[in-house]
């Protein structure tokens, strides 16, 4: 038998390499900015086409290559950030695996234009999936000048992976703000389809913040400054009122790379308890700079996860600064103590009826409540009493009986079950306003009311916006959405079908938009919160623009035209109710996955008693 293990060749091990390392055009922006950023570049420019899809060019000021180094920079695990192992426990570069520029190669065209700042000539290198096509001497700028010419097109299947040219051009711009903002002290600018989106100067942390998610920031940010043996921490948070559901500035640095560490966003949100509401975020931008061989940053290709080994410490460190700053600029009123200027308090005629607690006794006291109703309660005690005894005797009331079963003959491990309609019989017992109960071949069957309705109401609505059209409504107050740049790009790329369905929406300035106009019906919904959860969807892909709005309209409207907790139901109301709720398709479930019926088998009320 013939040997079966075989030496892949390096073309095929680069390709394999990049499917890790180069997942979209924001990736090869990524890893050739940070390049640039280790060649000590003082102005970095990205140029693009496409989005990234046809042509990507990033010209840096560093310090340039040779001939020699140009043409091994491309061969995989070549780097000068290393020499031996150890080094990966002292790191001060972002790059450091050998394997970008490799990769990058290995799926697409590229032409490398770098000279030193000591050298006559540059050279110029032309590499077509990871073959390298010419290199010869040439005349051009210092330093590194990278042109990435159709990327994916030797793999299709990862080049129809990726998504619309706004989707992958909102990637970029987040990874672009990432990189821009811990670098604040070298110049970036960032230019689309000849298009210049960003030209940001060397300036503080503080000013690059703002010149990345404007200038309104600002005094929405309070300053942390931490510096202890183990860590040091700097940077910004912000206010609680400056806390959003969606759209927050979240940003971890670790000596000058970002990074993603849920560990320590957990000790920013604990300092923010009792503060903001549960469904919104704070928003941060924190550096840490610690020792580089206390940390390890190769866990992931994509430098992204940084393990700490003094992890525990460092989280009470951050938790206290944060805490202190916030209670250092807090702007709760303070108790003034001094009581000579305070307004005399007017007196009031004193009941001689009404007499004051004794000490110790002042729970229940109202000092308002008249003398001859309290004498009423307690003469009547022996009739509370009889009465207590009769429902010992004979049974709770039917408050009583609605809470026995709602809270302790339901289990919370009950899961939901699939009904079939042949299984539901006609007795239907109401319990509070809220549950309709009735028993079935197989045990018991509990539906929430308002939700089933919900799910019943919102199959009609989406019936309805298929057939007809949208009709708009004018809004009083026009409400204005403050997006991120990444966040404008998408909306700009879905704003004609947005118009379709009834929504009017005009740029103001910067990235300030204006809602002027929304679809009929949704007069009471959150606007903003509403384009921030399209504009989302689409980022993740799936259905249409004009499907994701149809949903969320007919959700809205029907969760605000359903029927509400509390109202009593007739036996033919909850019967036809229940009715149109077997007949759909999926009754199990709201639109949002909330469970409509809960099935308590025979076995499972056997169990209970």
């Amino acid at each position: 038998m013939s040997d079966v293990i075989k030496l892949l060749p390096d073309s095929v091990a680069n390709q394999i390499a990049a499917g890790e390392v180069i997942q979209r055009p924001a990736s090869v922006i990524k890893e050739l900015v940070e390049n640039a950023v280790d060649a000590q570049a003082t102005s970095i420019q990205i140029i693009l086409k496409d989005a990234g899809r046809t042509f990507i060019q990033i010209v840096d000021n560093g310090v340039g290559m040779s001939d020699t180094d140009a043409r091994l920079a491309f061969e995989r695990h070549s780097t000068s950030k290393i020499r031996n192992a150890d080094d990966l426990f002292s790191l001060s570069t972002m790059g450091f695996r050998g394997e970008a520029l490799a990769s990058i190669a290995a799926i697409s065209q590229v032409e490398l234009r770098t000279r030193r700042h000591d050298a006559q000539l540059g050279t110029r290198l032309l590499l077509n999936a990871s073959t390298c096509e010419n290199q010869e001497p040439y005349l051009c700028a210092p330093g590194s000048n990278f042109i990435i010419k159709n990327i994916f097109f030797n793999v299709p299947a990862r080049r129809k992976f990726l998504k619309s040219n706004q989707v992958e051009l909102s990637n970029i711009i987040k990874e672009f703000e990432k990189l821009a903002l811990v670098n604040n002290e070298i110049e970036f600018t960032l230019v689309h389809n000849d298009h210049l989106m960003y030209k940001l100067s060397p300036g503080s942390f503080l000013q690059r913040i703002t010149a990345l998610m404007g200038k309104n920031l600002e005094e929405q940010l309070l300053p942390v400054d931490i510096d202890t043996s183990l860590v040091k921490i700097s940077g910004y948070v912000g206010r609680p009122q400056s806390a959003r559901k969606r759209n927050a500035f979240q940003f971890l640095f670790a000596n000058e790379r970002y990074m993603r560490h849920p560990y320590f966003h957990k000790a920013i949100l604990t300092c923010y308890d009792q503060l903001i509401p549960q469904d919104e975020q704070p928003i941060y931008f924190l550096k840490f700079t610690v020792s580089p061989d206390s940390i390890d940053v190769n866990i992931h290709p994509t430098k992204t996860e940084i393990k700490f080994e003094n992890e525990q410490p460092i989280w009470q460190i951050l938790a206290a600064g944060v805490r202190e700053t916030l209670g250092r600029f807090s702007e709760s009123p303070s108790i003034d103590f001094d009581v000579q200027d305070a307004p005399s308090i007017p007196a009031f005629a004193a009941d001689r009826n009404v007499r004051p607690p004794e000490a110790g006794t002042t729970k229940g006291y109202n000092p308002f409540a008249q003398p001859h109703k309290v004498k009423t309660v307690t003469q009547n005690w022996e009739e509370l009493y009889k009465n207590f005894e009769r429902n010992k005797r004979f049974g709770a009331d039917e408050n009583n009986m609605t809470e026995s079963i709602t809270e302790q003959t339901i289990p919370s491990a009950i899961e939901p079950t699939l009904i079939e309609a042949d299984d539901v019989r006609d007795d239907y017992l109401q319990i509070k306003g809220r549950y309709i109960i009735s028993p079935v071949m197989s045990g018991m069957m509990i539906i929430d009311q308002h939700r089933a309705h919900v799910r019943i109401l919102y199959d009609q609505y989406v019936s309805q916006m298929t057939q007809q059209s949208i009709t708009s409504q004018a809004i009083l107050f026009p409400e204005v959405i403050h997006l991120s740049k990444a966040q404008s790009v998408i909306l700009c790329s879905i704003l004609p079908e947005i118009e379709k369905m009834g929504f009017s929406i005009a740029q103001m300035s910067g990235d300030d938009w204006s809602v002027t106009s929304i679809p009929a019906g949704l007069e009471n919904v959150k606007v903003v919160d509403l384009i921030l959860q399209l504009i989302e969807s689409v980022e993740q892909g799936g259905a249409s623009v004009r499907e994701r709005v149809m949903e969320h309209l007919s959700l809205k409207v029907a969760e605000k035209a359903a029927i509400p907790y509390g109202r009593s139901l007739k036996s033919d109301e909850m019967q036809r109710l229940v009715a149109d709720l077997m007949r759909l398709p999926n009754p199990n479930y709201t639109p949002d996955g909330k469970t409509v019926i809960v099935l308590m088998s025979q076995e499972q009320l056997s169990r209970l008693f």
